[in-house]
This record gives C-alpha cells, sequence and structure tokens, in this order.
C-alpha cells in the first residue's frame, strides 16, 4: 500500500532554476543535463494525482543520496515547451515521465506494473541506484 505523500519527505526540484546557459532551449538543455546513467529521474506536475502516486511509490525505496529526484515542470510557466520535448523524446507528453538511467520507462500505470512483477526492483538494483 502506498503512504500518504504528506508524510514522504520528497524534495521536488525547479528545473528552471537549475537550467545551465547556452545551447538548445532550456527545457531541452535541463532535461538532457538531467537525465543521466545511474541516476532515477521523473519530470512531474504536483498537482497530477499520477505523478503523486509515481512519488509516493518511489520514495518508500531505498535509494542512495542524490540518485532519485524529481522535478516539477510547472515551475517556469512554459508546461508547453518542456511537454513538446518531452514528445520527442519518450512519445508521450503526459506526465509523470520516469526515467531510469537514460531509458524512459513510461509513466505512472508502467512503473506500478513493473513493480508489481518485481521489474523495478531488478533494474533499480541492476543499475546501483538502492542502498
Amino acid at each position: 500500500m502506498l503512504t500518504n505523500l504528506k508524510n514522504a519527505n520528497i524534495k521536488v526540484s525547479s528545473w528552471q532554476s537549475r537550467c545551465p546557459p547556452g545551447g538548445g532551449s532550456m527545457a531541452q538543455t535541463f532535461m538532457n543535463s538531467n537525465i543521466q546513467s545511474g541516476k532515477v529521474v521523473v519530470f512531474i506536475k504536483p498537482t497530477c494525482p499520477y505523478s503523486r502516486r509515481t512519488q509516493e511509490l518511489l520514495s518508500q525505496l531505498s535509494f542512495k543520496q542524490g540518485l532519485l529526484g524529481f522535478f516539477d515542470i510547472t515551475d517556469n510557466g512554459d508546461t508547453n515547451e518542456i511537454q513538446d520535448y518531452l514528445q520527442q523524446l519518450t512519445g508521450a507528453r503526459t506526465v509523470p515521465r520516469v526515467f531510469i538511467g537514460k531509458e524512459c520507462i513510461g509513466g505512472c500505470t508502467d512503473l506500478v506494473n513493473m513493480h508489481e512483477r518485481g521489474e523495478l526492483l531488478r533494474q533499480l538494483k541492476q543499475t546501483g541506484t538502492l542502498l
């Protein structure tokens, strides 16, 4: 059973404040700089129930420090630019979009299904992201 998000210690980063200058759009630069091997990155909207469920599920797992990140795509006011780039990268504009390393595994339903089949823990252990 998933825990209530109010009890989870989840840090959501602003994508705009961490976007380095130069080269490509801000959305492209930010996403490309954060989607990395050995990390789990989730792009979310904080009001989205699927984003909250994804945060709840992943927050129950014991990740190594700094290897799980949630990024609010609504922070800068140009959500469409980010979702357009998500469409280019993953074939879907919807959030959440979950990346394990450089691979997008899909959204909330995909994550839950992987978890229920035991594939999520196996993949996270293989990538070395869990304690």
